[in-house]
């Protein structure tokens, strides 16, 4: 008799970042932020895909229009280099066809925000297990320096000359309203937490959407730097820890507390305030905080960077694949041609 044969399912590659990094030649202007962002997605990626059990050519990223547009070309995996907005579209028919994949779609302020706001809603709202990525610069990049639905209010540029009349968007709000079921924000000029809040997204099942703040050293230079300047970062922003009091600053001298109005306030620790006075980061809470801490900002409030939002619900994918499932067990397979016949027919002569 011959012996039944023990056949082990291939291992995922022990990938490091070079095996993420394409041999295309990266052709954004010196100095850019997106620089910095390609190389910590590069670097992420061999631990996301070891979690994840996935393999190199599992991997897709998914990008429209723009700067920004251009990453796939820079990543050795598989990409498709979409039309302006319409990524999230071109991902969320990838994602349906083939789950197994790990689908990222990478968009910018005005790409995604714009033209593409529409697409970007839905695919939040969905919870389609995709990784949306939107490197925010404030400003139209490629077609050299227009305000975009970002820019904040007053900004003059080339199509504002006398100052923008719009009111911005807020990134972290549209995904908050679309209920996306993870929501963050990191930024170009801090590597090690940009890692841990791209490894974050990639570990949670559903829409993963995470605001990036990019420099556009050409166009809108220094548009950050007021709280992203590593001189002053520490009192500027405060990153969030899911389970830890919200506090800030170089000697964690500040923390945000609420009000008896059911607002929050920042306080100075000390002279009988301590950080137990000060509310809790819970990602999960259905409640008012993540909504504040989106709209929180200069110059009253420190920037939250981190995860402000990570609760579980059926991704849109597992709706379909359990329909299907049911429907076969109910009607069978199915017959494309019988299906086709069904119903009134005529015959044309």
């Amino acid at each position: 008799m011959t012996p039944e044969l023990n056949v082990l399912e291939p291992q995922v590659p022990e990938y490091t970042k070079a095996d993420f990094t394409s041999d295309q030649v990266v052709r954004w202007c010196p100095g850019c932020g997106d620089y910095s962002i390609l190389a910590q997605v590069q670097k992420a990626m061999p631990e996301i895909c070891r979690k994840a059990g996935a393999k190199r050519e599992e991997v897709v990223f998914v990008s429209g229009i723009g700067c920004s547009s251009r990453f796939p070309y820079y990543m050795n995996t598989y990409g498709f280099h979409s039309i302006h907005g319409r990524a999230p579209t071109f991902a969320t028919g990838l994602k349906i066809a083939r789950p197994n994949l790990q689908v990222w779609v990478v968009t910018g302020d005005g790409d995604g925000l714009s033209i593409g706001g529409n697409h970007l809603l839905h695919a939040l709202r969905r919870n389609i297990d995709l990784k949306i990525l939107l490197f925010d610069n404030r400003i139209y990049g490629l077609t050299k320096g227009q305000y975009s639905p970002t820019s904040e209010f007053g900004k003059k540029t080339k199509s504002s000359p006398v100052g923008s009349a719009e009111h911005p968007i807020n990134p972290l709000l549209v995904a908050l309203a679309a209920e996306a079921t993870f929501v963050g924000r990191s930024l170009d000029r801090d590597p090690k937490h940009l890692v841990s809040v791209l490894q974050r997204a990639a570990a949670h099942k559903g829409v993963a959407f995470v605001q990036i703040f990019q420099n556009c050293n050409i166009f809108n230079d220094n548009a950050f730097e007021s709280f992203t300047n590593p001189k002053v970062r520490s009192d500027k922003t405060v990153v969030l820890q899911h389970g830890k009091p919200i506090v800030f600053g170089k000697d964690v001298q500040k923390g945000l507390r609420a009000t008896s109005s059911g607002s929050f306030e920042v306080v100075e620790i000390g002279n009988g305030i301590s950080e137990s006075d000060c509310v809790s980061h819970d990602e999960t809470t259905e409640g008012s905080l993540p909504y504040f801490l989106a709209k929180m900002g200069e110059p009253d409030y420190p920037v939250p960077l981190g995860v402000l939002r990570a609760v579980e619900r059926p991704s849109y994918g597992d709706v379909v694949e359990s329909q299907i499932a049911d429907a076969r067990a109910k009607k069978g397979a199915g017959d494309l041609q019988a299906l086709i016949n069904a119903g009134d027919t005529w015959t044309v002569d």
